[in-house]
């Protein structure tokens, strides 16, 4: 879609993009094609969609022979995309995406995968529900704040590797594709963006563990300078927290930023229950 194409269709529907909802229009044609290509979109997959604006991304996934579920909040857009998509292919799902009960709008008997120009506004949150479902999508393709796709896929002993990370390498392998440029949206973002690739692992911790390692990262990072006997210490003590670094063959003075996700989930096993 073009920029005066997209900016007419605005004018018509009385709107202009939300800053509050974290409307940035993709218009790049060729990047579209990339993100359909290289998200692996295919004939028979299911595909859930957040945010798809005026629908550039949605049209190429169905073109490509995906099943489409898209969630949109904006009445405007969901009043243009009922009337532009009509195809059988194509669900739309009316809400927010952080609070609507998408999973079980999704079809039960197969996997999906979520491909998407996230809005910035919800990224954190919705991906933190990602995290949390019975089902979650086999893989990810989302365009996001370059900021936060470094943090999700940040390397131990790195300054962007925080709890965020543990969080979501728990789950998913997880690779940078490529850093976008503002000029390619309407209206273009303060901030660059980045194309973010997320496959599911084939031994995912269950979620009861998930959550106690997240406490954990949690607490460990909230002061990422001091040793986790320290940091750690105040909630299961510090011999107890030694001990457990001992018995797994790390530096009583390791420091958060030292530890890879298996190291926190192993460690996390060796901890008692935290206090509700």
């Amino acid at each position: 879609m073009k920029k005066q194409q997209l900016m007419d269709i605005m004018t018509s529907l009385g709107m202009r993009p939300g800053r509050g909802l974290g409307q940035n229009f993709l218009l790049d044609g060729n990047l579209l094609d990339y993100i359909v290509r290289t998200s692996g979109a295919a004939p028979g997959m299911t595909v859930l969609e957040v945010g798809p604006g005026f629908g550039a991304l949605t049209r190429g996934l169905l073109e490509a022979g995906a099943e489409v579920y898209a969630i949109e909040f904006d009445r405007r857009l969901i009043h243009y995309l009922k009337k532009e998509f009509t195809m059988p292919e194509f669900h739309l799902i009316e809400g927010d995406a952080c609070k609507v009960d998408f999973a079980s709008q999704l079809p039960q008997d197969r996997p999906f995968r979520c491909i998407a120009n996230l809005p910035y506004a919800i990224s954190s949150v919705f991906i933190a529900r990602l995290l949390t479902l019975d089902n979650p999508p086999t893989n990810w393709f989302f365009m996001l704040q370059k900021e936060m796709a470094q943090r999700l896929a940040a390397d131990v002993k790195t300054k962007n590797y925080g709890a965020l990370s543990v969080r979501a390498q728990l789950m998913y392998k997880l690779e940078l594709v490529r850093v976008v440029p503002p000029e390619v949206f309407y209206p273009p973002p303060a901030v660059e963006s980045a194309l973010l690739a997320a496959q599911l692992l084939e031994n995912v911790p269950p979620e009861c563990e998930r959550k106690k390692v997240d406490s954990i990262a949690r607490m460990a990072f909230h002061q990422r300078r001091k040793k986790l006997t320290n940091t750690l210490g105040a909630a299961f003590g510090n011999d107890c927290v030694a001990e457990a670094l001992y018995q797994l063959k790390l530096s009583v003075d390791a420091r958060p930023e030292n530890l890879t996700c298996q190291d926190f989930l192993n460690l996390s096993r060796l901890l008692p229950e935290l206090a509700n």
